[in-house]
């Protein structure tokens, strides 16, 4: 799928880091300069999750090559020119201007470090910055500081019709990076949020409701409206305050607005009516409502408990029950079990997921 406004491909972020993964990988490997990649420019709206995008790079560069990777997150939107540049002063003799090296720039050079240097909000910024900041990502400069060739240099920006503060990037500029237009992709996410343990009330209220992920169509004046970043910020309302939602209404609808939390609220109350979910990882023989809602709150429940409780007999258990549920339910399950790391090595001894992967189950 192609951007229209930007005539880019549509990549969502899971195609985006492994994309750019394997690339910087492969340059460090084959001892290839980074600065023989071109700096890279994500444009996507707000929220979309271009930063988690750039951390979980770091995670897969430092996993593979063994070297320890730093990022250096610089918010655009709130330097000036001189945090950028440095601070004018004399040298020793008091006959030169010299520039003292901002923060940024004081990077670890070792030869076992990658460090990335990631500039958010790039086309926000006010537009002595942002000419700056394109210094940096074209030239790898500015002023006389340098960045170490050790560096990977990302930057991202929100289009102008993102409804953001964005400002163009002239065609000059543009040219020389490598540009990439991020989309949301419901799938991708949900892969994501099992993964690093987002709330089982927010993933199964998003895998049923997929268009609730992010709401690109809210008018300029509203101040919370649901994207990945925000529902994440949901997440964590939930795990670290409370689950009860008359309680946290109201910072809930702070995050991701009136109506969608309306409707959240509403599924959140699914989960006081499934069964125990201690009998069905004991075996115990256990009546399911068969509405495709409940079985997707029970579905996330039985992950979220999984995660909690790995115990070979009871992973095992929980697979079995599944099989006397629709075959989706099971391979769902299977699929949310298998992004849980510490659930590997029991599934790979379980012939239910080993002959759900030669009949075809992603």
């Amino acid at each position: 799928m192609t951007d229209n406004e930007t005539n880019l491909t549509l990549l969502n972020v899971n195609q985006i880091v492994s994309l750019l993964s394997r690339a910087y990988i492969k340059l460090i490997k084959n001892g290839t300069p980074l600065k023989s990649f071109p700096s890279v420019m994500l444009w996507g709206p707000p929220g979309i999750g271009k930063s988690q995008g750039v951390r979980e790079i770091a995670g897969n560069i430092q996993a593979k090559t063994g070297k320890k990777v730093s990022i250096t997150d610089v918010r655009l939107l709130l330097f000036n020119p001189v945090d950028l540049r440095g601070i004018p002063t004399t040298n020793a003799d008091k006959t030169l201007s010299v520039w003292l090296k901002p923060q940024i720039f004081q990077m670890d050079e070792s030869e076992d470090v990658i460090n990335i240097l990631f500039l958010d909000e790039i086309t926000a910024a006010p537009q002595s910055v942002q000419a700056a900041a394109y210094q940096i990502t074209l030239d790898r400069v500015i002023g006389e500081h340098k960045l170490p060739e050790n560096c990977i240099v990302i930057a991202a920006g929100n289009r102008v019709t993102d409804k953001s503060v964005a400002y163009n990037m002239p065609r000059a500029l543009a040219n020389r990076l490598l540009h990439i237009t991020v989309k949301g992709d419901p799938d991708s996410w949900h892969d994501w949020a099992v993964k690093s343990g987002i709330h089982r009330f927010v993933t199964s209220f998003l895998k049923y409701n997929p268009t609730a992920l992010m709401r690109s169509d809210s008018p300029e004046s509203t101040l919370a409206f649901p994207t990945p970043r925000s529902w994440e910020m949901v997440s964590n309302i939930l795990t670290n305050i409370s689950e009860n939602m008359d309680a946290i209404q109201p910072l809930i609808s702070g995050c991701i607005g009136a109506s969608v939390t309306y409707n959240f609220a509403k599924w959140c109350t699914l989960f006081s009516n499934l069964p125990s979910i201690e009998d069905i990882f004991a075996g115990k023989k256990t009546a399911v409502e068969k509405s495709p809602e409940m079985q997707e709150a029970l579905r996330a429940e039985m992950v979220a408990y999984a995660r909690q409780h790995p115990g070979k007999e009871l992973i095992n258990n929980s697979i079995v029950f599944a099989c006397d549920l629709p075959w989706t339910f099971r391979t769902n399950l299977l699929h949310d079990y298998q992004l849980i790391p510490k659930l590997r090595p029991i599934l790979a001894e379980n012939a239910i997921y080993l002959d759900a992967v030669k009949a075809g189950m992603k």
